[in-house]
């Protein structure tokens, strides 16, 4: 635009010139041939300085670019206390300080969200991209397109499956099919230490996202080793979204339908917490000396104030720290080295009779 203002300035200029000489007069509308001609060079010389500040500043933004690495993560949502920690531990980890860039994206649980997001990180050419998939499946066709554009993508949290395990670098999260062992490990011996180790017991559960992988791991986890209990009945099990609302909602369904619940399995703590109002809303009573036994997933710290509460026996540690792993990996990977396909975090079970002495230490 600037270029042609100057080129229309200096045809008026030549104009006004021509005018002067053909009428005698060194005067036109009161400025000299003199003054036009010196504000055409002042214009000349703004235009080259606008010129060379643009490209110092293009040259300066390339180069702080070019200093940090960029991430673009692509979050599945903001369902849970779970959830807010890994998406804590992720910017907490990619800050300006430590040499990253991060551009989060919450997908508000929507796979269509996260798909877009990633041909967004794509198109602004990222050096990796970090994916909490919403559910297993769907992912070939995005993923391709990042492979081919040269980004390595890392997958936390829950898995993907897909027909080429190269379409990304590594995983980072939990074994949830282990998981699922612990919490039918912990109930048998809970049940044997009070001496109902030979009665019928009846479960629900609450499960998470249908296809998630925290949700397929930790239910087939739970159904596996619950073969080696016959006196061990399954009633029902329905999804709660991993959300605390919809988990209230279908315990409230449960404890219509079933009059004999002796253990509610939820598959995070939001859904117990859920469980728990409405148990309490029926007027019935949970935790270690109520009703009905609560087994959840997560242990998050507000499943430790349940605890102590009296409300909640235990929780299995999803550990939902990946921030400090993935910067871990991509470091490596930056370093030129190879990495593993699989990447665990450390992860334990807590009970109500350890929770007031642990707290204190939790981060999350």
């Amino acid at each position: 635009m600037k270029k042609k203002a100057v080129s229309l300035l200096l045809c008026v200029t030549m104009a006004i010139t021509i005018l002067a000489g053909c009428g005698n007069s060194n005067e036109t509308s009161g400025t000299t041939v003199d003054e036009t001609q010196a504000k055409t060079e002042a214009a000349r010389e703004e235009e080259t300085e606008t010129e060379e500040t643009k490209e110092d500043g293009a040259t300066d933004m390339a180069s702080n670019s070019g200093d940090a690495i960029v991430v673009g993560f692509s979050q599945v949502g903001a369902e849970s206390d779970w959830r807010t920690a890994n998406t804590q531990s992720m910017q907490n980890t990619f800050t300006e300080e430590n040499g990253y860039e991060l551009i989060l994206d919450d997908a508000q649980q929507k796979q269509e969200n996260q798909i877009k997001a990633i041909r967004n990180f794509i198109q602004q050419e990222v050096d990796y991209i970090v994916l909490a998939p919403v559910t297993e499946t769907g992912w070939d066709t995005v993923l391709t397109e990042a492979k081919d554009a040269g980004i390595p993508v890392i997958i936390v949290d829950r898995m993907i499956d897909v027909s080429d395990d190269s379409l990304f670098e590594c995983w980072v999260g939990s074994d949830f099919l282990n998981e699922g062992y612990d919490c039918v490990e912990w109930l048998a011996n809970y049940l044997d230490e009070k001496g109902r180790a030979d009665e019928d017991i009846n479960i629900v559960t609450l499960q998470g996202t249908i296809g998630s992988s925290a949700q397929i791991g930790r239910t087939d986890g739970v159904e596996e080793k619950m073969k080696d209990y016959s006196n061990w009945t399954m009633l029902d099990k329905q999804t709660g979204e991993f959300t605390q609302s919809k988990g209230q909602e279908i315990m409230e369904s449960f404890l219509k339908s079933y009059d004999n619940i002796d253990v509610v399995i939820a598959e995070n703590d939001n859904m117990a917490f859920g469980a728990i109002d409405a148990i309490k809303a029926a007027g019935l009573t949970c935790g270690p000396d109520g009703d009905i036994i609560i087994i959840s997933f997560d242990a998050v710290k507000a499943a430790f104030d349940s605890m102590i509460a009296g409300d909640m026996n235990v929780s299995i540690e999803c550990n939902p720290l990946h921030g400090p792993r993935v910067a871990e990996l991509i470091t490596k990977l930056e370093a030129g080295d190879t990495v593993d396909k699989l990447n665990y975090v450390d992860e334990g079970v807590y009970s109500a009779e350890d929770a007031t002495d642990l707290i204190d230490s939790r981060q999350y």
